[in-house]
């Protein structure tokens, strides 16, 4: 993957199997690799409906954890 998708359904996708696979073991080291910040695209799929967990190392859907 060459760079991280537009759309955010999309995009949640791609950055949870990135974190499981453990082709990346932080969210930091994947937004280095895509030159992106972790807070922007923790922004971006907030807006959409997502929040990252730390403890699951992947984003989930906003409110499922509670």
């Amino acid at each position: 993957m060459e760079k991280l998708p537009n759309d955010p359904a999309i995009l949640v996708s791609a950055v949870n199997m990135l974190l499981r696979d453990e082709e990346f073991d932080t969210l930091s080291s994947l937004c280095y690799y895509f030159n992106e910040t972790p807070e922007h695209l923790q922004t971006r799929l907030k807006t959409a409906g997502f929040v990252y967990s730390e403890r699951q190392k992947q984003f989930r859907p906003i409110g499922y954890d509670e």
